[in-house]
């Protein structure tokens, strides 16, 4: 059965504004991979030789450094994000400009109703003001999930909290120098390159926060409007 040409637009429209939205939706618990917990790398130890002291994989370390090396090794990381931009602009334009013709004369005689003048006047002025701030602190435990070439260290991590009927999670991934890290074992959030931080949650008041999918869709730029 085939349906009317309008009714087969607004279907297709329909379609593509849901799959546009689904697209946008929160991901859920475990989804992306690349957050998860890196497990470290298990070397399996020498066999043992029979007839001497010192037994290769079974040494004694007197002093370590605590400070997170090796896949698998964790590390915190304090979040101290602030950001401020302002954005300000004014614009004013204005043009006038003014003919005139005086009283002509023809064939030597003058004829009054020739006279003219011709005036215009363009005027535009506009005004734009932008201002946003955000905030985020905390601390998140996250592991070492791959030791570059040079020494730095890719780190990735989430933490889930869960308050009544919502729960809210960080999420963080990026590089850290190791010289960067402190003597507790933890680095600044500022220091961290390429971080990807993420900060959202799930719930009943997620939802209170988030507009309808048809105020979604009169707010997208796929509105003419």
């Amino acid at each position: 059965m085939l349906l009317p040409q309008g009714n087969r637009v607004c279907l297709l429209g329909m379609a593509s504004t849901l799959l546009f939205l689904g697209g946008c939706a929160i991901p859920e618990r475990g989804e992306q991979t690349s957050y998860t917990a890196t497990q470290p790398i298990y070397v399996r130890p020498a066999p043992p030789s029979n007839g001497a002291i010192y037994q290769t994989g079974n040494a004694l370390v007197l002093f370590e450094d605590i400070k997170a090396r090796r896949v698998g090794d964790i590390l915190t990381i304090v979040l101290n994000e602030r950001t401020n931009a302002e954005k300000k602009a004014d614009t004013t334009v204005d043009k006038s400009s003014a003919s005139g013709i005086g009283v002509p004369k023809l064939f030597g005689q003058t004829v009054p109703e020739l006279e003219n003048s011709v005036s215009s006047n363009h005027a535009f002025e506009a005004e734009g003001d932008s201002k946003q701030s955000n905030k985020l602190e905390g601390s998140i435990a996250v592991t070492v999930a791959q030791v570059l070439a040079n020494g730095n260290l890719v780190v990735q991590g989430e933490k889930w909290i869960t308050i009544n009927h919502g729960e809210e999670f960080i999420r963080i991934r990026g590089i850290v120098r190791p010289m960067d890290i402190g003597p507790e074992n933890t680095i600044s959030s500022t220091k961290v390159a390429d971080a990807q931080i993420l900060y959202s949650g799930k719930g009943s008041l997620a939802r209170a926060n988030k507009p309808g999918w048809l105020t979604e869709f009169f707010l997208s730029p796929l509105m003419p409007f």
